[in-house]
């Protein structure tokens, strides 16, 4: 199930193309990667959260991590993906009614370094969901970020943020997606 939605996605860079095959082939060769459990890196969902109108975007500062990042984490054994990005999107910043917009919008691999060192260092391979807020939804948050906050499509390269590439990538694909669906809905 969860490999479903990996194969529909159609890559819109070479990046996401390059991501996408690793994923396909790790999947693969670890039948256990929707779980923890599997040392060598493991699959995770994320959302790029938007307002009800999609004029701006949901970051938190994370406090393990100690980064602005979108609301994501482990799968946990659940071959919905989707599902995943929704659960972690809600439980991390408190707003209920939240709606998967879109089928994913980005995947990513990257190294998970912790800095704790409570855990080796391993790979998460991210499918990365447009997820919509509903109008006037007040964030909440949980005890993994210290801040949330909307930004503009403008404020993705501020320096007081810090968004590493594959967020700022993330939030240009999700903010363009966001604006084409919504002229749709006002048609």
């Amino acid at each position: 199930m969860a490999l479903e939605a990996v194969e529909r996605f159609e890559p819109q860079d070479r990046v996401q193309a390059q991501h996408r095959r690793r994923l396909i082939g790790f999947a693969a060769r670890h039948p256990d990667a929707l779980h923890r459990s599997c040392e060598a890196g493991h699959l995770t969902a994320s959302a790029w959260v938007v307002n009800h109108d999609a004029t701006q975007g949901l970051v938190l500062l994370h406090r393990k991590i100690g980064r602005w990042l979108q609301p994501g984490g482990h799968a946990d054994g659940e071959g919905s993906l989707a599902g995943v990005a929704l659960r972690e999107a809600t439980e991390e910043t408190g707003i209920d009614g939240l709606e998967i917009w879109t089928e994913p919008v980005d995947i990513d691999v990257h190294l998970f370094v912790s800095r704790k060192r409570s855990e080796p260092d391993h790979l998460h391979f991210d499918v990365r969901f447009l997820v919509r807020a509903p109008r006037h939804a007040a964030t909440r948050g949980n005890h993994e970020s210290e801040e949330l906050r909307w930004i503009r499509y403008d404020e993705l390269t501020e320096p007081e943020l810090g968004l590493d590439a594959s967020t700022r990538r993330l939030a240009r694909y999700g903010f363009n997606l966001a604006h084409t669906l919504g002229q749709r809905c006002d048609e």
